[in-house]
């Protein structure tokens, strides 16, 4: 299924429809395109109540939206819960231009692109190209980031370079979960939520203040589902959910001093998530299963099992009018093991188990400064981050095939991160209607890697097995280490014609720092510099990639018209994209039987790319009080639409193949449209509400596959919820994915060839591994929440 460009253009602007919040008390919380942190006050809250102008902090002082010239999607917490969304990757369905995924293979590990550029491979060694925060601070690892969502205030995502304003500097954009400060009283609120699969889900949430300056809080959360299919090898559930969440939270506020101390842990005890065969099997001619969410994986030598725990400490104090000081300090640990079958049949012919262990420290210092006519920031951030990740690659059919008792490859990736940068971001209003903006930040980004290939025979590793196998050869022991360094800065000008208009154009660049390949093999590198030696140089510059950059431009129009009912938001962006990171995959035939027994990885800068569009965001108060006290009729919609293409693509041939390849996980389209319409019933508000989201064809790999790819799709979401007038009871029903649609969000590809007029022919082990994982299917479940 593919969509018209023109036709949905049209539609959505002769509509004006997406999922709506529009009821004037939750204006506030509609979706948004700002940029930086939104965050109204208690008392910007009610003002945006009364009169619907929406207050936002995007530039770390109090703002109206329109007035911002960034881009930035808002969903509050209140929009989130209502809608039923329940984990961090169900808000691509509202924000354009956005993807994420639950990486392939797992459970909890998220894959996140923004306008293109972003990183699918989840080991350690590779940087995320799109940042993720919780409460401020960063995330640097993907694994256990695939947040649920409970007690959040809410979820922000800033499009195109970050970095002049806070924390670390990235290329592609941040996502912001933040989450919700203590109410003033005592509080304590139950939500259940049962469905469809048994899903059984319960939170509790209570808090205190403890003097007038003092409070304390807690959340726990149990969350648990059924499989969408089972493993009709292990005699398992396969996509189910059993999850341990907590939080705890002091805050101390005095006025001029305001100090948060949090802490979060999750425990993750799912089964393993494993895909379904998209053909059958070379050899031993396994049919496709009828149920894409069963599957035949074998693989069981480890647990499925995520456990991550961290804090944060963040201490604000004015020292004037003006001035205002922020420490923001983070810890965060998480260690998992993961049971990754990629072939996905009873036979280890392409198993990897896995283990990830990551740790962090993170420090950042700001000066705020708000003065009559100059507004700014200034930063230093500091962080130190260790990632391991070690893995076997098991092929003992093809170890058979060979005479051999199990080939296994198992490589181990310990990379260690140090990075220093200082920036700062000011605003200066050269009249009531122009201002300038002009930003910077100095990066050093140090990576320090150690990469160890060792090939076994006799079975799994030490690692995994119950039995040691042997090891017979080592073909990697690389150690390397770089400091990679750059200025990026932006600029701004903003003209207002009128107190409701904003025009702005926007010039940022962002930066992704380089490393060496986790996956690399020191072994088959090349005499690179020609002197007819293979020495360390050589294997350094064969592992070794460099980092990728992007200038970005954009012009935007904001308005906020007919007194404050209608809010729209207009963005064209150009980005000029270089040096691109090309992670990849290659089979390696090492005794020259036709059959690779193992692979390798090769990254490089290979690639240089144009990435250019558009993005459209609205909302729309129809109604108010035309049925009754507090109803109200709204719409809300989103359009993005991306041109991206690479203009250099060398191969590993040094062949340039850019009219042969196509950007990841980047659909060309996406659109969101819905309703919202309350009527008073009682004493409360019964909301109904109505969503449709769309996404056009997209390419799980640069190198298209007709299996694999997804073809464009929509999907129908309906919610009922009730709230009544205290605001201390609701209850809702909720539909997901209404007409079941079938849709893949991740896979794995290791053939050659079509099926057809073109023979499959497995690249590595024997069986041909080209596995899906899919989305979730249509699911039905009610939600209660009481407050005490």
């Amino acid at each position: 299924m593919s969509f018209n460009r023109s036709r949905i253009c049209a539609g959505l602007l002769a509509s004006g429809a997406a999922l709506a919040f529009a009821a004037p008390a939750a204006a506030q919380s509609t979706t948004t395109a700002a940029g930086g942190e939104v965050e109204p006050t208690a008392g910007q809250e009610a003002r945006a109540a009364d009169d619907g102008v929406i207050i936002v902090t995007a530039r770390r002082r109090d703002e109206r939206l329109i007035d911002v010239p960034l881009s930035v999607t808002a969903l509050s917490g209140e929009q989130l819960l209502r809608s039923g969304t329940q984990d961090l990757t169900e808000i691509a369905q509202e924000v354009p231009n956005l993807t994420l995924e639950v990486s392939r293979g797992t459970n909890t590990t998220l894959t996140a692109f923004i306008r293109g550029v972003g990183q699918q491979d989840p080991v350690a060694g590779f940087e995320a190209g799109v940042g993720l925060y919780v409460d401020d601070v960063y995330l640097n690892r993907p694994q256990a980031s695939v947040l649920d969502i409970y007690d959040v205030e809410r979820i922000e995502v800033l499009r195109g370079p970050q970095g002049t304003l806070y924390g670390r500097n990235t290329i592609g954009g941040a996502i912001k979960y933040v989450t919700a400060r203590l109410p003033e009283e005592t509080s304590v609120k139950l939500r259940g939520t049962y469905g469809s699969y048994n899903q059984a889900d319960l939170i509790v949430t209570a808090s205190t203040p403890l003097t007038d300056n003092l409070s304390i809080g807690a959340s726990g959360a149990r969350l648990s589902r059924g499989g969408f299919g089972d493993n009709l090898t292990l005699g398992t559930e396969n996509y189910n959910k059993d999850v341990w969440a907590a939080r705890g939270t002091i805050e101390f506020d005095s006025g001029p001093l305001f100090v948060r101390l949090s802490g979060d842990y999750v425990k993750d005890q799912s089964e393993a998530r494993q895909g379904a065969r998209l053909i059958p099997s070379l050899v031993t001619r396994q049919p496709v299963l009828d149920d894409p969410y069963d599957t035949r994986a074998g693989l069981d030598v480890v647990d499925q099992e995520v456990e991550a725990y961290g804090g944060g400490l963040t201490v604000e104090l004015e020292v004037s009018d003006t001035i205002t000081l922020k420490s923001i300090t983070g810890y965060r640990e998480d260690t998992s093991t993961s049971p990754i079958d990629f072939d996905s049949l009873a036979v280890a012919d392409l198993d990897v188990p896995a283990i990830y262990e990551n740790d962090q420290f993170s420090q950042e210092l700001q000066l705020l400064y708000q003065g009559d006519r100059l507004n700014g920031v200034l930063g230093a951030y500091y962080l130190n981050a260790t990632a391991f990740t070690a893995f076997d690659v098991a092929i003992f059919t093809t170890g058979a095939l060979l005479g051999l008792p199990g080939l296994n490859a198992q490589t181990l990736g310990d990379v260690a991160t140090e990075t220093y940068s200082v920036f700062g971001d000011f605003t200066y209003d050269l009249t009531d209607r122009l201002s300038v903006s002009l930003g910077g930040r100095y990066t050093w980004d140090k990576r320090d890697s150690r990469v160890l290939r060792t090939t076994f025979i006799g079975g799994y590793s030490d690692l995994f097995g119950p039995t040691a196998a042997v090891p017979i050869a080592v073909t990697s022991d690389f150690r390397g280490e770089e400091t990679f360094e750059e200025f990026t800065p932006r600029a701004s000008i903003a003209y207002k014609p009128s107190r409701n208009h904003t025009l702005y154009f926007t010039y940022s660049k962002g930066f992704k720092g380089g490393g060496f390949d986790p996956r690399g093999q020191t072994s088959a590198a090349p005499d690179l510099d020609g002197d007819g030696d293979i020495d360390y140089d050589d294997e350094f510059a064969f592992l070794r990639f460099g980092p990728e950059k992007v200038d970005s431009y954009e012009l935007g129009y904001k308005a906020s018209l007919l007194d404050d009912r209608l809010f729209l938001s207009l963005a064209a962006f150009k980005g000029d994209y270089s040096d691109v990171q090309i992670p990849g995959s290659v089979g390696v035939d090492a005794n020259g039987d036709g059959v690779n027994e193992s692979f390798i990885g090769i990254t490089s800068n290979a690639a240089s790319a144009d990435v250019n569009g558009i993005e459209f965001e609205g909302n729309a108060v129809v109604g108010r009080d035309f049925a009754g006290l507090g109803s109200r009729f709204g719409f809300n919609w989103s359009l993005g639409l991306l041109d991206a293409k690479y203009n250099t693509f060398i191969d590993a041939f040094g062949v340039d193949v850019a009219d042969q390849r196509v950007f990841q996980n980047t659909p060309d389209i996406t659109a969101h449209m819905g309703f919202n319409l309350g009527l008073p019933v009682a004493s409360g508000i019964v909301d109904f509400l109505g969503s449709i989201s769309l996404r056009s064809d997209a390419s799980q790999f640069e190198v298209a596959n007709d299996f694999l790819d997804q073809d464009g799709f929509a999907l129908v979401d309906a919610s009922i919820v009730y709230t009544d007038d205290s605001d201390r009871f609701s209850i809702g029903a909720h539909a997901k994915n209404l007409f079941d649609k079938r849709y893949i969000v991740a896979g794995y590809n290791f053939v050659t060839g079509n099926g057809r007029d073109v023979p499959f022919v497995s690249t590595l082990g024997r069986e041909g591994t080209l596995t899906g994982f899919y989305g979730d299917p249509r699911r039905f479940f009610v939600t209660a929440e009481v407050k005490f």
